[in-house]
């Protein structure tokens, strides 16, 4: 039998699923038919967690059963933070991939698999994988541990938790759309990865640390990280450009900018955009908006590339005061309502997920040659 595959599985439709919608020639982002620009402009986070987990937009009491639910959930069990308080000087996300696994260890449900348990699952590793970014941060700090507020919402709770103080409102907004923008983005490399490792009926914690593994490379969750220490690096608009200018004339990615899929920009870095000069104006660094800005002129007259959703990222989560080496955790706690989502879905409509490989390797049927006479 004939097969065909293309270079890193690209254009080949792996399943069917009815959470995220894709148009990469049109610029079109969709969760369950919702587009993400009415999304980024009505939705609360909250809100588009539960649309990707239902399907259908929470009622009122819906929305505020979740919102209790997330809040009830934060705390971490004792072994958890006590081993989060070893490892002071590693890596946030290999942190966050090992504790999210360890999270397993201490679920009274464990050997429950039915939607009802996993469906309680997915609030707690929501809600925990917050409560496990902003305790590391602090702990690895030396400084006492934050408490948020039970009417806060999800993202003003996350800030809480992370500075110490509570967030205005607009920080909170711009937090809570950007948790929107990154919540699911179809079949990328991190949800396949959950995919995969649900479809073996493994459970829920497996999944969600493979993604977080997935998420952890370099081609895919870090590179707001590589953007930010550039403009930083740069110092300014005018040697941000030089510099950008000599990493293409040495024929090197410029990061945040180029996507597999979308071939105009990407829609969620159009809100990005916004975020990052309206929080740069109130925090003091509209000069990394300046920079960014500038990068993104020269990048398109270049190299005809669009920034994608790293690329402004960068600059917001930096003005929100958000360490650098934990954008990227920041994104696993937005995508864990993503991943969750795909998660459950591959659980109800399973089949175990085994591709084929274009073999290309010598003639089968080689003879063998004894060890004396090789």
């Amino acid at each position: 039998m004939a097969m065909t595959a293309g270079a890193g599985l690209e254009g080949v439709v792996a399943a069917e699923s009815e959470i995220c919608f894709i148009d990469g020639q049109a610029g079109i982002l969709a969760y369950q038919g919702y587009d993400i620009h009415t999304l980024a402009g009505n939705a609360t986070f909250e809100e588009v967690v539960y649309l990707l987990w239902t399907g259908r937009l929470p009622a009122r009491s819906e929305l505020d059963e979740l919102k209790r639910e997330l809040v009830l959930q934060r705390p971490l069990p004792p072994p958890v933070i006590e081993f989060l308080k070893t490892v002071p000087g590693a890596p946030p996300m290999d942190v966050l991939r090992t504790a999210v696994s360890l999270l397993g260890l201490y679920d009274p449900e464990v050997k429950a698999n039915s939607p009802e348990a996993n469906g309680r699952r997915a609030i707690s590793l929501l809600a925990k994988t917050s409560t496990l970014v902003t305790t590391f941060d602090r702990l690895r700090k030396g400084v006492h541990l934050a408490e948020g507020g039970p009417k806060l919402g999800f993202a003003a709770n996350f800030l809480c938790c992370l500075t110490g103080k509570r967030p205005d409102d607009v920080m909170e907004r711009a937090l809570d759309v950007a948790l929107i923008l990154h919540a699911d983005h179809e079949f990328n490399a991190s949800t396949f990865a959950a995919r995969v490792t649900a479809a073996t009926l493994s459970d829920i914690y497996s999944a969600a640390t493979s993604a977080i593994g997935a998420l952890k490379g370099p081609l895919h969750g870090g590179a707001n990280e590589d953007v930010i220490r550039m403009l930083l690096e740069a110092g300014n608009a005018e040697r941000a450009v030089r510099m950008v200018r000599d990493r293409l004339a040495m024929k090197k990615k410029i990061p945040g900018f180029g996507h597999r899929v979308y071939r105009t920009e990407d829609p969620r870095a159009t809100h990005l955009r916004v975020m990052s000069e309206e929080l740069g104006r109130r925090t003091g660094h509209l000069d990394l908006y300046h920079s960014s800005k500038q990068v993104e002129e020269t990048v398109k007259a270049e190299k005809k590339l669009n920034p994608n959703v790293d690329f402004y990222s960068a600059s917001t989560y930096y003005s929100l005061g958000i360490p650098v080496d934990l954008f990227t955790p920041v994104f696993a706690i937005s995508r864990m309502s993503g991943w969750t989502a795909h998660i459950l879905e591959q659980y109800r409509n399973n089949r175990l997920i085994r591709p084929r490989a274009d073999y290309r390797g010598a003639a089968v049927g080689r003879p063998w040659t004894a060890i004396d006479q090789r």
